[in-house]
């Protein structure tokens, strides 16, 4: 067996690929009309960096990340997500002072998870943040964005919109408390990782996937108790902003961030169709980000989403275009073919040139590579300045006049395979 991919990953070809293209497309025309910009930051950055921002004690950072020593000594890490980086280059380029900033992002991330349906060890996501903003409404403009990114790939059927608040400072310190107690009740019968997380950080315990914890979790206290009227009046204002945008939401508890400057809303776009992996597109508020990167204190709030996810979720691939086969009989005919060819490309039309062997077998390698249309050249048809093209779908065939088979190739009205 010759060399394969690494566990983890795997090459995107033919469907799959056009599928990650699709996905990447739409989200990024859709981002455009939010009048979102794409950022472009390095896939590995100072390790400090993920540190910051997804917490030391967080299971990103403790068990997946991808973090190395550089020949210089330096600590590195292939990016797990992409926020980070783009709070770092919005404070690195100093555009904390033109605010607000509007961002769009898609590339791959890397974490060593166990590999399963939807999820590998480098996968690709798209991005937004709005950075500036301290308003709900701002929170709920971002969430139409990526309502209406999945509405516009075809999948908005597929999923439904959960959301919740985290309150604010306050508000989490209140209900910190009250988390803590709760567990504290249920100590002996939680799982060894939630131990642990209630003494560090027992927000963290709400998203335990471990059936030891489900039960306790259920039970536990909510945070709308807790929430003072600051954080109370921003909840109502994003529920309200919702509406207004129309997008359907429906409220979950149990959503949670679990680090400091994470405050008000987090939401969630799930689904039941891809099993375990059942949320496609997640963000939240996270106002102290920034600050953390060594900038001044910023309001921001982004939403990410797996494109490998939302490929599983596309009804079709979009189709593999389909090409013009030029066709040349004969040593002068191929030197005037190349001329065709590439006055094709120029106009826009994809072409490819039909290499080697007759008529006949030119036609059946043009037929196996999904070309739409030949267009034939031998010397009797250059000596009028024709060329014909014959469909391939069909078995039709017309008479072109050079001058106009750019044209006619680019507005083929002929019927196209299935």
């Amino acid at each position: 067996m010759g060399v394969q991919p690494v566990r983890g990953t795997r090459d995107l070809i033919g469907e799959d690929q056009r599928r990650h293209a699709q996905v990447v497309a739409v989200a990024r025309r859709v981002a455009e009309l939010y009048g979102f910009a794409e950022w472009q930051t390095p896939i590995f950055e100072e390790t400090a960096v993920f540190a910051r921002s997804l917490g030391e004690t967080s299971d990103v950072v403790t068990k997946e990340m991808y973090t190395f020593t550089d020949r210089g000594g330096d600590s590195l890490t292939l990016r797990p997500e992409g926020t980070a980086g783009v709070c770092r280059a919005l404070v690195s380029n100093g555009l904390t002072q033109a605010l607000p900033q509007r961002v769009f992002y898609a590339g791959p991330m890397f974490r060593y998870e166990r590999p399963q349906k939807g999820r590998y060890r480098q996968f690709h996501q798209i991005g937004a943040e709005l950075i500036g903003p301290a308003e709900p409404l701002a929170d709920a403009e971002l969430i139409a964005c990526g309502q209406n990114i999945l509405a516009a790939l075809g999948v908005a059927g597929e999923v439904r919109l959960e959301v919740n608040t985290l309150g604010d400072a306050a508000s989490r310190e209140a209900y910190r408390g009250a988390l803590v107690a709760h567990f504290t009740a249920h100590r002996e019968a939680l799982s060894e990782d939630s131990r642990m997380r209630l003494a560090k950080n027992p927000l963290r315990i709400l998203d335990s996937k471990d059936e030891c914890d489900r039960e306790i979790v259920a039970a536990a206290p909510t945070i709308d108790p807790y929430l003072t009227s600051e954080a109370r009046e921003f909840w109502d204002g994003l529920r309200r902003g919702l509406v207004a945008f129309r997008v359907p939401f429906s409220e979950n508890p149990r959503i949670v961030r679990g680090l400091d400057y994470y405050s008000h809303t987090a939401f969630e776009f799930v689904t039941d169709a891809l099993g375990a992996q059942g949320t496609v597109l997640a963000g939240g508020r996270y106002d102290g980000l920034v600050a953390q990167m060594g900038g001044p204190p910023t309001q921001a709030v982004g939403f990410a989403a797996g494109i490998d996810r939302l490929a599983l979720l596309l009804t079709a691939a979009p189709p593999a275009p389909r090409p013009v086969a030029v066709v040349p009989l004969g040593d002068t005919a191929e030197a005037a073919a190349i001329s065709v060819l590439q006055g094709l490309r120029a106009a826009g039309v994809r072409a490819e040139m039909a290499y080697r062997g007759n008529l006949k077998k030119r036609l059946e390698r043009a037929n196996k590579s999904t070309a739409r249309l030949a267009v034939i050249l031998g010397e009797a048809e250059l000596a009028r300045g024709i060329a014909q093209v014959k469909c391939l779908d069909t078995g039709t065939q017309t008479e072109v006049p050079l001058a106009a088979l750019a044209a006619f190739c680019r507005n083929d009205p002929t019927p196209r395979k299935a």
